[in-house]
């Protein structure tokens, strides 16, 4: 690779960093070359974009975005492929789906809205976070169950009974 073909990737894989909120680093040392195909096809299939890349040229990338990616760079030994998605759990599941076969691909790190994860006893608890969707969804669903217990005991026949209370005491 000469110098051209570095400063190529290195700015394509700055713009990457700058455009995206969530970076995975996963090591797929030990993987054939078929089971890397079926991996990438799993990571295509749900959506996720895999580039295979030099440790000094990603650490570069990290440092010409403008982000903070503490300790992630420490990650970088070995070698690393950059998995990058929307989703900010759906790398670790790929990672964790794929494992069911093996102990390979190993997660090295996660860089998700500013937060880091280092290391690969991180993946299960990548693997249950839970969206900002998700979690207005819980709030939104805690405030509407008072609500809605009261409605649906105004609809069964407890309901008539209060009504019945509630006219009685009205009457007095």
């Amino acid at each position: 690779m000469n110098r051209t073909e570095k400063h190529e990737v290195v700015a394509e894989l700055t713009e990457t960093f700058k455009a995206n909120n969530v970076v995975y680093l996963a090591d797929t040392t030990g993987l054939s070359a078929n089971q890397t195909n079926k991996f990438r096809r799993l990571l295509f299939q749900s959506g996720i974009s895999m580039r295979m890349a030099k440790n000094t040229l990603v650490n570069i990338a990290m440092e010409n975005s403008g982000k903070d990616f503490g300790d992630l760079k420490g990650a970088l030994k070995g070698t690393t492929c950059v998995l990058i998605s929307e989703n900010m759990k759906a790398p670790a599941t790929a990672i964790k789906a794929f494992r069911d076969k093996g102990d390979k691909p190993q997660l090295k790190g996660a860089w998700i809205d500013s937060s880091v994860y280092v290391g690969d006893h991180l993946l299960n608890d990548l693997v249950n976070l839970k969206s900002k969707e998700d979690l207005i969804g819980e709030v939104i669903g805690l405030l509407q169950s008072p609500a809605k217990n009261v409605i649906s005991a105004l609809q069964s026949n407890a309901g008539q009974k209060v009504a019945g209370l509630v006219k009685a005491l009205s009457e007095r």
